[in-house]
């Protein structure tokens, strides 16, 4: 039994090996890139945190009261989120990427190293990002704290970091730009709502919301798409293709279904949001609005009902 066992963690230590063996070395100089111990301990936690621990440490307490933080936090993240864009975009996309078929540039040229470093940046603002269930926790929101939500925060981070060590650019990054150009709206339509009802009449848009994360959805699958009809294609890592398309679909089942709940059926809106639609007046739940999903995307961390990566 212990050489089994013996033969099993050698069989395990062969295969983490093998994994890292195949790691971009420019991609390795970044925090938190050398291996995903780091990465998975600080996901680990944000789990036992927002699943136990917080909830526990505010049962007997009143929610914090946290309009300023969430102001600075979601306005930084359209700041953040439109210098990705900005990246992504000057360092191949608008010149030497086809928007087909583009492998990743291993040269040290500086514009692949720019594309090393924006797939870097985009990753990391992922776990930025981790602080939108916090919020929640801390506010004692815990309707929006759902698996949804949870599963994104936890999931698209953990996947990225693996997609950014191998390929760090090319085809597969069209992905990260559609998802951080989407978090610019979110972001900032979660900005205006942390700031107050003074700023409800400029939040009529907030159905649009999900309709613009499922349009995001739709883009990033038929990018992927593509792959399965050319001729040739010498983009080196088609497995993240695979998973991108894969998300992709996943992600718009998921918040189609929160779309016929919520705005169709009306189960998710609060009931005094429910009986003003069916008056035909506008819905703003109690003056308020809440963020929702990301990632990619997310309606999340602001005052009224839910919908993040990305």
């Amino acid at each position: 039994m212990l050489r089994q066992l013996q033969e099993l963690g050698s069989h395990a230590v062969d295969i983490y090996d093998f994994l890292l063996a195949g790691a971009d070395p420019r991609i390795q100089k970044y925090p938190l890139m050398q291996n995903p111990i780091a990465m998975s301990a600080i996901l680990l936690c944000y789990l036992f945190f927002v699943m136990y621990l917080g909830p526990r440490m505010m049962a007997n307490r009143k929610p914090f009261q946290l309009k300023e933080a969430m102001i600075v936090y979601n306005f930084s993240l359209v700041a953040l989120s439109t210098l990705i864009v900005y990246e992504f975009l000057m360092s191949g996309w608008t010149s030497t990427y086809t928007w087909q078929c583009d492998p990743v540039d291993t040269s040290d040229s500086p514009e692949a190293l720019r594309m090393v470093r924006v797939a870097w940046l985009f990753w990391f603002s992922k776990i930025i990002e981790l602080m939108d269930t916090l919020f929640f926790v801390l506010r004692k929101k815990d309707g929006q704290v759902t698996f949804l939500h949870i599963f994104h925060h936890s999931f698209m981070p953990w996947t990225w970091w693996w997609g950014i060590v191998y390929a760090p650019g090319g085809m597969g990054s069209f992905h990260a730009m559609v998802n951080s150009s989407v978090h610019i709206i979110m972001y900032f339509y979660y900005g205006l709502a942390a700031a107050g009802p003074r700023f409800q009449k400029f939040l009529w848009w907030k159905k649009y919301m999900t309709a613009i994360q499922l349009t995001q959805f739709v883009l990033v699958s038929l990018h992927a798409t593509q792959y399965y009809f050319m001729d040739s294609c010498d983009y080196q890592f088609p497995m993240i293709l695979h998973l991108i398309w894969m998300y992709g679909t996943f992600f718009f089942v998921l918040f189609s279904n929160f779309w016929i709940q919520a705005y169709v059926k009306g189960k998710r809106l609060p009931k005094q949001d429910v009986k003003q639609s069916m008056n035909g007046t506008a819905v703003h739940a109690n003056g308020k609005h809440e963020n929702g999903i990301n990632g990619s995307n997310r309606q999340e961390n602001g005052n009224s009902h839910k919908m993040k990566k990305a």
